[in-house]
């Protein structure tokens, strides 16, 4: 059998149990994450078949959970740690800068630090305040740090075999309002994909719309309305936040001639104005319009019931297609 549809949740959890199998030195850490499967259910089962050793439910401490991470991976573990909301990955922010980014350049190299930071991600889904946060930004400005995001079942499965493998440590990030959709996985060794750079995950002519996790959804959405008003909009999928493949966006964007970023965090200091940037140094006598971002907004999340004016959605991203095309 080639595949079988999963919903994202189901893809992680997946790819989780497959860590375990392959390597005993892989543990799993986290709040709830044991008996009750974690909120979201993603490791549900797992303690029941490889026991309360190797899935470990924690006290209620960030910090105390991802420091004592580091010091398993220092011991030679792998250590995979779930944070259950991404509000509440703050306090345990000063050990992932201070002690685990920098490690490995502080030992000279002698220092690896396979740890997998797991933080379901975004808004969407109705939740309360610190229940919705945003912080790919804050954690690819460190360098050290690796970050990625999925946007399908299919990726999830496969880019959180690929962040566990690594020596580097890892932020992944979950985009939770994607968790309960479903798409094709094959979780066979052949179908393995690779480490995971940028994909063109539609083809167009007219546009690229670069986007990540949640916000590929959206995008896809919008090329397909855009379509029918006869615009063909290219999607790419950037996967990796840090790094970035800056030159599969390029290539699109010299097709294109021009390009659209939408993220849920707020512009301002977004992960958008980095390719922004750096995409108007590389293709600037290529580019026909300037460069435009879509995103959240400049304030703190705002309660639930204000969260669809706040979240970029299919009109903020055909606003952007659209004065960019006017260009």
């Amino acid at each position: 059998m080639a595949g079988e549809q999963m919903t994202l949740v189901a893809a992680l959890n997946a790819s989780l149990r497959t860590a375990l199998v392959e390597d005993p030195k892989t543990l799993l850490m986290g709040e709830d994450i044991g008996r009750l499967g974690g909120v979201f259910r993603v490791t549900d089962g797992l303690q029941k078949d490889f026991g309360e050793h190797r899935v470990m439910d924690t006290p209620l401490a960030e910090s105390g959970i991802v420091g004592t991470a580091i010091g398993l991976a220092l011991s030679g573990y792998r250590p995979v740690v779930e944070i259950q909301f991404d509000g509440f990955v703050f306090p345990a922010y000063d050990q992932i800068v201070t002690q685990l980014a920098k490690m490995h350049a502080r030992s000279r190299g002698r220092v690896r630090l396979p740890v997998v930071i797991r933080i379901p991600y975004g808004g969407g889904i109705g939740a309360v305040e610190h229940h919705s946060e945003s912080p790919e930004a804050l954690f690819a400005h460190v360098a050290g740090l690796r970050v990625m995001s999925p946007a399908t079942p299919s990726d999830a499965y496969w880019m959180l075999q690929e962040a566990v493998r690594s020596d580097d440590p890892v932020i992944f990030l979950e985009p939770k309002r994607r968790y309960y959709e479903k798409g094709e996985v094959d979780t066979r060794p052949a179908a393995r994909p690779g480490p995971p750079t940028a994909r063109v995950v539609r083809e167009g002519t007219d546009l690229t719309l670069v986007a990540y996790g949640p916000m590929v959804a959206t995008c896809l959405n919008a090329a397909a309305v855009a379509a029918e008003e006869g615009r063909d909009l290219e999607v790419v999928d950037l996967r990796s936040i840090s790094p970035i493949d800056f030159d599969t966006v390029a290539r699109s964007v010299r097709r294109t001639g021009r390009l659209v970023v939408a993220h849920e965090a707020p512009v301002f200091f977004g992960a958008g104005a980095e390719i922004a940037a750096r995409i108007t140094e590389r293709c600037f006598y290529h580019l026909e319009a300037p460069v435009l971002r879509v995103g959240g907004y400049h304030t703190p999340y705002p309660p639930s019931r204000l969260e669809d004016e706040y979240l970029p959605g299919l009109d903020r991203v055909l606003d952007a297609v659209d004065r960019a095309l006017a260009a």
